[in-house]
Order: structure tokens, then sequence, then C-alpha cells
């Protein structure tokens, strides 16, 4: 940095290699961006008080903060809808209101990834039953 502006970007792959990057990224139109990350640090300050700027409630341990990271990972991905994925339907569908027709269909990117076929609510994820962690078996 020089007097407060960026000068250079330097991108550095830690997993797997750069042409692997690359030739997935380019399926896609895109090239390595840092507003990609940019983005999810926002999303991560906003929705996890534990990690937010002075925030008036820090995690007391380890556990609390990767109990908040796994319900915002789920929440992510499976409650929030990205317009970036969102699908076109094939034909407008009327609305019961006096509201204009539907023309998007909301994707999360659990169904883009094809985990799952709909938009999950926050009440079917959390009551949603997950297998216990395996247990260290020590005697």
């Amino acid at each position: 940095m020089s007097r407060r502006r960026i000068v250079a970007v330097r991108r550095h792959v830690v997993f797997g290699t750069k042409a692997a990057v690359d030739h997935v990224l380019a399926a896609c139109g895109w090239q390595i961006n840092t507003a990609f990350i940019e983005r999810l640090n926002l999303s991560l300050r906003q929705r996890v008080a534990a990690i937010g700027r002075r925030s008036a409630t820090p995690c007391k341990s380890e556990n609390g903060l990767c109990q908040q990271l796994a319900l915002f990972q789920v929440y992510h991905n499976f409650v929030l809808p990205h317009t970036g994925l969102r699908e076109a339907l094939a034909a407008p569908v009327p609305t019961n209101g006096s509201g204009s027709v539907k023309v998007w269909r909301p994707c999360t990117p659990a169904m883009a990834a094809g985990l799952t076929d709909h938009v999950w609510s926050l009440k079917e994820v959390l009551l949603y039953r997950v297998p216990p962690w395996p247990q260290s078996q020590t005697v």
C-alpha cells in the first residue's frame, strides 16, 4: 500500500493449483477476484456477532464461535436466496395480491449445488435432526 491506496494485488492459491482454479472459474466467465472474499467477510461480520467489529457479544469459548459459524453456514447456504443464482421461470406466475407476476425462482447455493430442491425456512433448519458428532474413544 502506498498512501492508503492499493498498488498491487498478489493472488496465491492455497488448495489445488492455479490452473485448476482458473479452469473452474472460466466455465462461469469469472476470474480470481477479491470481491468474493470481501463479500463473504462482510456477511460474516453482519450475521455472526462474535466476529463483528467492536462486538457487544464476544464468544466466551472456541466452541461457541464454532456453533455460531456452523449456524451461519447453514443459513447462508440453505435459507438465504442469492440473487446471482436466481433462475428464470419458463412462464410468468401470477401472484395472489396486486403485485407484479413472478418471473424468477429464488435459488440458494445448496439448490445450485443440487443438495436440495427448495429454499429452507429457518424453522426447518432448526428442527432438522443431525447425527451426533463422533466422540473420541479414550479408555
